[in-house]
């Protein structure tokens, strides 16, 4: 395995160890959901036991574990919950990206509220920097930006534009969709339609819009609806 080009995603349960081997970027993309395809991020299509030793994981663990040999199957649940090692390097490059990611997310979502004018990003970046902020190579900028914002308030005058968004979720997917979205926003009104579909008003920073929408359709399989009350800084 040449150092540095590829690296290995890890996953343990029931006193067994999986392992497979990836590109470190498609995998980050995956893992966010920004890569959909798992043979884009797959060097090669086998789930090992030690990657190193090149010895394979046995069809009796992965079926113990996973309840399938579907090798696909079995490395999205790894890239989803396991570990994904990197280099040195290769996690300065990624916080680096993320870093940027934030920045631009504050940028278009929050103003000085003594000027209405949105701070630089040099100046949001300098910030950072003296509030200690750590960036996770791994985790949604738009989610980490929301701590990383709360952080800087300590040092910069900061408001962000706001957006009223209603939702409707069926049924079938209001369980795993309240926890999910009421972590993204802030839940103003809420109610249960006879037929138990969840109806809810939930207050978001403007720029996350997008990702709720997607966030709506992928849990509900596209059955969701959601719709644009107001938007404001």
């Amino acid at each position: 395995m040449e150092s540095g080009k590829y690296v290995i995603a890890r996953y343990e349960s029931h006193g067994e160890r999986f392992e497979i081997i990836v590109y470190p970027e498609e995998a980050w993309r995956y893992r966010e959901g920004r890569e959909k395809d798992v043979r884009k991020v797959l060097v090669y299509e086998t789930i090992y036991k030690d990657a190193k030793k090149g010895l394979r994981a046995s069809e009796e663990s992965m079926i113990k574990v996973f309840n399938t040999e579907d090798i696909y199957k079995i490395a999205d649940i790894i890239l989803k919950h396991g570990e994904i090692q990197l280099t040195a390097e290769q996690r300065k490059k990624m916080i680096e990206a993320k870093k940027r990611q934030i920045i631009n997310f504050i940028v278009r979502n929050c103003v000085d509220p003594r000027t209405g004018a949105p701070h630089t990003p040099t100046r949001i970046e300098s910030a950072m920097e003296e509030a200690g902020v750590r960036i996770d190579p791994f985790k949604n900028p738009e989610e980490q930006a929301q701590d990383v914002i709360k952080a800087l308030r300590r040092i910069l005058p900061l408001k962000i534009a706001k957006a009223i968004v209603a939702i409707k979720i069926p049924p079938a997917y209001v369980g795993k969709a309240y926890g999910i979205l009421s972590r993204i926003g802030n839940i103003k009104r809420e109610a249960w339609l006879p037929d138990g579909s969840w109806i809810a008003e939930i207050e978001i920073p403007a720029g996350l819009q997008p990702t709720l929408i997607e966030k709506v359709s992928e849990l509900t399989h596209g059955t969701g609806q959601v719709k644009i009350i107001s938007s404001k800084r």
